[in-house]
């Protein structure tokens, strides 16, 4: 099928077979690499909240120390999220993603040595900046490399690094601990800071090799396969061109941008509030604790995360689907969200469990699909610069909800801390009002999703 003006419609370029076998090599070489490195990125982003109770005890960490660290990571990532990205654009995905894994990995590695809360604040924003660019500069490679179509399942895939990190990182970080307390000379905790974070260093070193910066440089797809991936791809940054704001400035300033910027804080405050507590949240339901037994428990609503990821992923694959389940999953965060804050106050432990197995799947299905909207209008600069604006300013959620949430603590004090936790889901209602508000505006690149093509595994 052809336009009027003679040109492949998106339903032709999208039922191409030579896109479809592209496709398909392309996941299969580059995603695995991607999830690794997302993998021990949220690692080291959370396994601080295993340390905590150690830290205090054994360096003097106060509480207040410990919120100002766990939020002030976002801050270096913040402030280096669009030069990095725009960096990302220069140099090429495979180099800079390599940059960013080794020097985090270091860092991540020098909390085994933090002596106080000094220095533990410090090394938090270190490793924000040293983060800084991973996430968006992924995203915007996905956005790349893959069309609209299949571009939610690509970046739930990525997601599955989330889950994956959590389910086996949990274990891993209450493993790791008890392993260095009872066959090292070390403490617990710093073996697991210098061991998880030399994966970082590892998985930096991999990437150099498995990663490709475009269809056109990879060697394992064929000249027809580079041929339909790029016209497809061309095909739709001729919409976004059309479309969308053009440039850095025009980025900065887009209202677009800004609104998601604002959807993307909310998702953060209800995921972050939640995981940087979630091993003490569970300690207190179960009465044991942190260690191997609250690090298996801890991992059960990421494994369930994991295949309500993938699932949403895989068929949100329709602009009516994105934003009624975007919306409905926001919903549902917040409401269990507050239902584990009940729970927890009021003793009921399989409710709290399950309350927050809920809301971690419910928070990472949303996610790809809050990452479709952007990039359906981002493309060039204006994408390093607008994705990055979108994921460095709504990553502050991370900052402000383990201080809002210990704030509204110490305000309304409790035994279970149930207050701290309801205020993370307020925010998630807010998300789902703004999602539902996308049906009044759409990206002229969204009719593609209407035009049929062969949806994912068909």
């Amino acid at each position: 099928m052809t336009t009027t003006s003679g040109a492949p419609s998106a339903q032709a370029l999208l039922s191409s077979p030579h896109l479809s076998s592209g496709i398909k090599k392309a996941t299969y070489r580059l995603m695995p690499m991607l999830i690794i490195l997302y993998f021990v990125a949220f690692l080291d982003r959370t396994n601080v909240g295993f340390a905590e109770e150690a830290l205090q005890v054994d360096r003097g960490i106060t509480a207040g120390a410990y919120a100002l660290g766990a939020g002030i990571f976002f801050i270096g990532y913040a402030l280096f999220e669009i030069p990095s990205n725009l960096l990302l654009n220069k140099f090429g995905a495979r180099f800079w993603l390599a940059r960013i894994a080794i020097t985090w990995g270091i860092v991540a590695s020098l909390f085994a040595f933090v002596t106080n809360d000094t220095m533990f604040i410090w090394l938090r924003f270190l490793l924000g900046v040293t983060e800084a660019g991973l996430f968006p500069g992924v995203i915007m490679f996905l956005a790349q490399w893959f069309p609209n179509k299949r571009r939610v399942q690509m970046f739930a895939l990525f997601y599955l690094a989330q889950p994956f990190s959590q389910m086996l990182g949990a274990p891993l970080s209450g493993g790791l601990i008890s392993f260095g307390d009872q066959y090292t000379p070390w403490a617990g905790w710093q073996v697991m800071f210098f061991v998880e974070g030399m994966l970082a260093v590892l998985a930096g070193i991999a990437a150099i090799f498995f990663l490709v910066d475009s269809p056109q440089k990879a060697k394992f797809l064929t000249d027809d396969e580079k041929s339909a991936m790029k016209a497809v791809m061309d095909h739709e940054d001729a919409v976004k061109h059309d479309d969308g704001p053009r440039g850095i400035g025009p980025a900065l300033i887009s209202w677009k941008v800004w609104y998601f910027t604002v959807i993307y804080f909310c998702l953060q405050i209800a995921v972050y509030g939640t995981t940087f507590y979630l091993p003490q949240q569970v300690s207190g339901l179960i009465g044991k604790e942190v260690g191997w037994e609250v690090g298996l428990v801890s991992a059960i609503p990421w494994a369930v995360g994991l295949f309500a990821c993938y699932f949403v992923g895989k068929h949100a694959t329709t602009l009516r689907r994105r934003r009624t389940w975007g919306t409905l999953f926001f919903i549902i965060t917040g409401v269990a969200i507050i239902v584990s804050a009940w729970a927890g106050a009021n003793g009921q432990a399989l409710l709290g469990i399950a309350a927050i197995t809920v809301a971690v799947a419910a928070f990472l299905s949303v996610g790809p699909i809050t990452w479709s909207f952007p990039t359906a209008f981002l493309v060039g600069a204006a994408a390093a610069t607008g994705i990055g604006l979108i994921n460095s300013l709504g990553n502050l959620g991370g900052f402000v909800a383990p201080i809002m949430r210990t704030a509204i603590n110490e305000a309304i004090p409790t035994e279970s801390g149930a207050w701290g936790v309801v205020s993370l889901g307020v925010f998630a209602f807010l998300a789902a009002i703004m999602m539902a508000c996308t049906r009044f505006f759409r990206a002229k690149a969204d009719a593609l999703l209407d035009e049929q093509a062969p949806t994912p595994g068909h």
